[in-house]
């Protein structure tokens, strides 16, 4: 099969194509022919060696990827039958070894493929949406007619939390550059903040919960408008022990989650995706051998929605 190794952390140039024999799985796995593959900044971070890199450097041959769409070719498992179109995140924060024709996959990470959307929209609802559904439902807790901040609400993560959390009856501000308010609110934000120059300390303190995917300052910014009870959730960078104590003395509950793989959540996307709760936004597609081009794309940070690959 076709597969891209990483050689070693760095540049683009160390994606390379190789040919590799087929996964074998084993109990409770499932044999997937890739159909659409999903690209995150994680991908970018562990490529340069940071992200998860640390987690897997040592795996040989190491692939890198984790979101996925495609067909069970052979099973293991009681849960697929071959044929089945799945989808899901595959073994993340581990080796997901997903840049290849083939995965193995656990089939408890996997669920069935909506039969309304397409297997590059599938591979783009995975990680972000696993991110923004595992920190609304079981971290935030979100109750309907709270005030909820998404920030980089046009982003990959971003803007399935806007529709996740407009679907949990929360009234949605979304944050991004002005060129992409459009877009935001017609993901269902009631109101959007552009981040450029916005007066964070004159805004008052509004929200009931802030999911921040930036990082850095934004923590700052984000503690400034949330309420004295409410709660922040960072998704690329641990709260530090500064910025913890800053919210412990607002009265703000701050933390840092990382996502899980879950076949029991991507059920839940599924059903979201298959009711049009939730359609994510492919901004760009590339295919299989332009990986690396996908790659500097994802490296800009200003995409909108998701990258995908296709098989």
């Amino acid at each position: 099969m076709k597969a891209i190794v990483l050689k070693e952390a760095g540049n683009v140039d160390n994606l390379a194509y190789v040919e590799l024999a087929k996964p074998t799985i084993n109990e409770g796995e499932v044999l997937i022919k890739v159909k659409a593959i999903s690209i995150n900044p994680v991908d970018v971070k562990s490529r340069s060696g940071k992200g998860v890199y640390g987690r897997i450097k040592t795996e040989n041959p190491l692939i890198l990827g984790w979101d996925i769409s495609g067909i069970v070719e052979e099973t293991k498992s009681l849960d697929f039958k071959v044929g089945d179109e799945v989808f899901g995140m595959v073994n993340f924060p581990g080796h997901g070894r997903a840049y290849a024709e083939y995965v193995a996959a656990p089939a408890n990470q996997l669920a069935l493929k909506p039969k309304n959307i397409s297997f590059e929209d599938a591979a783009a609802s995975t990680l972000v949406a696993l991110t923004a559904y595992q920190a609304l439902v079981y971290h935030a807790k979100i109750q309907e007619g709270q005030n909820v901040l998404v920030h980089a609400a046009s982003g990959g993560v971003g803007h399935i939390a806007v529709q996740i959390a407009k679907h949990l009856g929360a009234k949605v501000t979304g944050t991004s550059s002005a060129k992409n308010k459009d877009f935001v609110l017609s993901l269902g934000a009631e109101s959007h903040i552009d981040y450029h120059g916005f007066d964070w300390k004159s805004a008052g303190r509004t929200f009931d919960f802030v999911l921040d995917t930036i990082g850095g300052d934004n923590i700052d910014y984000s503690l400034e408008v949330t309420k004295e009870g409410g709660s922040i959730i960072s998704i690329p960078t641990g709260l530090n022990e500064e910025v913890t104590s800053k919210a412990e003395s607002k009265g703000v509950k701050g933390y840092f989650i990382l996502v899980q793989s879950s076949g029991e959540d991507m059920k839940q996307i599924a059903s979201l995706l298959e009711s049009g709760a939730v359609k994510p936004y492919v901004s760009k597609s590339f295919p299989f051998e332009q990986m690396r081009a996908a790659h500097l794309e994802q490296e800009t940070g200003r995409t909108v929605g998701k990258i995908v690959i296709t098989l």
